[in-house]
């Protein structure tokens, strides 16, 4: 049975997903969200100095001195999350004209003049409204982004262009090159946008909110969120990287952040549970697929073999990188871990979501960097209960391995006593080097 299904990933879905890796556009997407990690990571941080202003309470100066300048404080979120949109449509055409070998500053210069076009407004005093160019005109920014280089390039090929004399310097002709494109992108995004205005009354990134709006809300559901999980420990059984989902799921996550935070600097509740951190801390806890209960149980292993790839994957695993045991054990590809990986890692890698939805587990307002279990998980919303909830993770996968593990390790073990040798995992040289490596 497993074969059938090995051979109907392998003809359908495994050939899909690479196509998806190896799209240009996604592609660029993909990189695009990768690159504002840092962005995200000091918008979050924005939230610390009013909670220690809020800690040491009324009356205290250091207090009065945050409080006295939370606009201040607030000034990277406003920098970084807030033109997050922005960021991304610049760096997709960044990457995407790299791939197309075009003028990259030119290329930038048109995608962010597009996105602006359509998303740009003032208030009613006079200051420009930034609403749209944050993690709300996300997609608008990534569609902003595709179409300016798609349009450069076939500006470019059909040779629609200004030529300068070859005595013109390089960067001079190439901006003059771009006369016509720019003439054609700024008129496409302006009737783009007034259209918007005259039938709809608003602007093209409340549109495409509306449209989107169920798949994006769709994200908030538990349920939604265990399909995704699930969906990307099956691809990573097969050996596919589950990060050919992120030009999909990667803005919504980001977005959803940006509006807890919004929420928790105006005291309220926070909306969503679904962001890059809390999929980082809970569903990935260990790696994908929750695998520290394999590694551990590797650790105890009367097989040498077993044992120094336990040993080997301990790190790296607390601190959510399970390559070496997902290629050195290897769970990919190996039917007896389909099970314990693919069904047990979706089911301890969701449950918290569901506490986060039923309101027992803190909801997420931070992305923090990868500082290892417990510590990255209690950053994401600083409840207690989170450390509770990882412990039961590790527990829980501690279990849910063993019977597998001891399976495995027969089976190995058959696998020598057919041969009439040691039959190792792994090769005597890559078990010899293993050895020379100080753990």
């Amino acid at each position: 049975m497993f074969e059938k299904f090995e051979k109907f990933m392998n003809k359908y879905l495994t050939p899909l997903a690479q196509k998806m890796d190896k799209q240009p556009h996604l592609s660029a997407i993909k990189k695009s969200m990768v690159a504002m990690t840092p962005i995200l990571i000091i918008g979050s941080l924005c939230l610390i100095p009013e909670a220690i202003g809020n800690i040491l309470g009324k009356g205290n100066p250091i207090a009065d001195f945050i409080m006295a300048n939370m606009d201040n404080f607030y000034l990277p979120f406003y920098l970084t999350i807030g033109m997050m949109g922005l960021y991304v449509c610049l760096c997709i055409t960044y990457f995407l004209g790299e791939h197309y070998k075009l003028y990259i500053p030119g290329a930038m210069v048109l995608g962010g003049v597009g996105f602006l076009l359509m998303t740009f407004s003032f208030l009613e005093d006079g200051g420009m409204n930034i609403k749209y160019l944050g993690t709300k005109g996300l997609f608008l920014a990534m569609a902003a982004g595709v179409i300016a280089v798609e349009l450069y390039r076939w500006c470019k090929k059909k040779n629609f262009t200004i030529r300068m004399p070859e005595s013109v310097p390089d960067f001079v002709s190439r901006s003059f090159e771009l006369i016509p494109t720019t003439v054609i992108i700024v008129g496409l995004f302006m009737t783009i946008r007034l259209g918007s205005l005259s039938l709809f009354g608003v602007l093209p990134p409340e549109v495409l909110t509306q449209f989107l709006s169920p798949l994006v809300g769709s994200l908030d559901s538990p349920f939604m969120f265990a399909f995704i999980t699930f969906l990307g420990v099956l691809l990573f059984f097969f050996g596919i990287h589950p990060s050919v989902l992120s030009p999909i799921t990667a803005p919504i996550a980001a977005q959803f952040l940006a509006e807890n935070i919004e929420a928790m600097a105006a005291g309220q509740a926070l909306p969503h549970f679904y962001t890059g951190g809390m999929v980082s801390a809970f569903a990935n806890f260990t790696g994908t697929g929750v695998t520290f209960g394999l590694v551990f149980w590797f650790l105890f292993s009367k097989r040498k073999d077993l044992k120094r790839i336990g040993q080997v994957s301990l790190i790296p695993s607390l601190f959510g990188i399970n390559e070496p045991i997902l290629f050195g054990a290897p769970i990919v590809l190996n039917p007896t871990f389909f099970l314990p990986y693919v069904i047990g890692g979706t089911i301890l890698g969701t449950f918290p979501a569901f506490l986060m939805h039923a309101g027992i587990l803190a909801k997420p307002f931070f992305n923090p960097p990868y500082l290892g279990v417990f510590l990255e998980g209690f950053l994401v919303n600083g409840h207690w209960l989170t450390i509770v909830v990882n412990i039961a993770q590790m527990l829980g996968s501690m279990l849910i391995w063993y019977p597998f593990f001891k399976l495995y390790e027969k089976q190995c073990a058959l696998k020598e006593d057919d041969q009439g040798k040691e039959q190792n995992v792994i090769s005597d040289e890559d078990l010899d080097l293993l050895g020379d490596l100080d753990f």
